[in-house]
């Protein structure tokens, strides 16, 4: 959707179980909840000295609860096959890629891919669906196909590397680039920082929760009578993990994107650098736990809760009422003051057309210890742009109120 070029921030107030008119509204209302001592952020553990870079977020209050050397580039490996699978993902749903469409395996890709690297084992003079390459990738790092379905969406892998890049800047990872569709080492040309893999994951998981569940998580996979078990360290082993992605290369070492999802609450992290598989496997799986045992999350609204309304400029309604897409949390370290203060904040007044899942508003949420989150809040209905009469009955009341 659009925001007004020049608006101003608007600031509204949003009650724990309540639903308020964001428009007048300019106060920001405290959200109580059982008081507890001030205590400081959990200790990390010991295995964290081995992960020169590493991020961690809730995705239910927005909170990062760890960072270190976030912003840092470095050469992702095989973790850019995460932005080759987004790619996959929304071509999917504008019907450019279709999940029963056969891609053939060129001689070319086959002379330089069988068996490079991890691999999938696609056959000469063949061809795959993408829906067998969409869970060959995540599932055992594919090399081959990603070439394979690069060259079958786009034609060739620089035009759907293009993809990949325009894609990234819509989400705004600005400090990412990619040259090739599986991470093979480039010279340096492909590059990301750990901020961006987490922009990325969330975005799979949130954007495409169907498919997210679809094609990621699965223990193994079976190809050309090969199978290969999932490389994920924490799959299997951590409750509700389920995703996302290892990545190795000698120059890039040893990185995971992981996540996993506990009554409703979710967590992201990244680690880079780190010096072995089993390094990397240790730091997953102690990081993952410090982020579920160590913070406490209490829950403001369920999934598709009413939070707010906002003013609609040029609509066949005059205002839209706002949800959250997932369950929304206040997260604070264990022991510590879970109250805070919450607020709804837009560019308004919303310009209509508004299509139902547009985000319209972030809800921002301030800890008590002063820290600041925010989680995207999204459009619960439709709202047409207003016809001759509507514009009219729009204009009498904004004289009136």
């Amino acid at each position: 959707m659009n925001f007004a070029h020049g608006a101003s921030v608007r600031i509204a107030s949003a009650l724990l179980a309540g639903l308020v008119l964001a428009s007048p509204v300019r106060t920001v209302a405290e959200v109580s909840a059982v008081s507890a001592a001030e205590s400081a952020t959990p200790t990390l553990p010991p295995s964290m000295d081995g992960a020169p870079i590493a991020l961690m977020i809730d995705l239910g209050s927005g909170r990062v609860l760890f960072s270190r050397e976030a912003d840092r580039r470095f050469m992702p490996a095989s973790l850019t096959k995460l932005m080759t699978i987004y790619t996959a993902f929304e071509m999917l749903d504008d019907g450019t890629l279709q999940p029963e469409q056969r891609m053939p395996v060129r001689d070319e890709t086959f002379r330089e891919w069988s068996g490079k690297g991890s691999s999938m084992f696609v056959a000469r003079g063949t061809s795959v669906g993408v829906d067998d390459l969409l869970r060959a990738i995540p599932t055992v790092s594919a090399n081959d196909g990603c070439v394979v379905l690069a060259e079958g969406a786009a034609g060739s892998v620089a035009k759907f590397t293009d993809i990949m890049n325009a894609k990234a800047k819509e989400l705004g990872m600005n400090d990412s680039h990619f040259n090739t569709p599986n991470g093979w080492p480039d010279e340096g040309r492909t590059y990301t920082s750990a901020r961006d893999l987490a922009t990325l994951a969330k975005a799979l998981i949130t954007k495409h929760p169907q498919k997210y569940r679809q094609y990621f998580g699965l223990p193994q996979f079976t190809w050309n009578d090969i199978t290969q078990k999932n490389r994920n360290p924490i799959l299997g082993v951590v409750e509700g993990a389920d995703g996302l992605k290892t990545g190795f290369t000698n120059e890039a070492g040893y990185g995971f994107v992981g996540s996993a999802e506990r009554d409703g609450r979710r967590l992201v992290m990244v680690i880079g650098g780190t010096q072995s598989g089993r390094e990397r496997k240790a730091i997953a799986r102690d990081f993952i736990a410090w982020g579920f045992d160590g913070w406490r999350a209490h829950q403001l609204y369920g999934m598709n809760q009413p939070v707010a309304k906002v003013a609609v400029q040029g609509g066949a309604e005059r205002q839209i009422e706002l949800k959250a897409e997932r369950p929304v949390f206040v997260t604070v370290p264990e022991g510590s003051d879970p109250k805070a203060h919450v607020s709804v904040r837009y560019q308004g007044p919303a310009l209509a057309p508004i299509a139902e899942g547009d985000r319209v508003a972030n809800l921002v949420i301030e800890t008590a210890d002063g820290r600041k989150s925010s989680v995207p809040l999204v459009a619960s209905e439709t709202v047409g742009e207003a016809n001759w009469w509507q514009r009219l009955r729009n204009g009498l009341f904004s004289l009136v109120t």
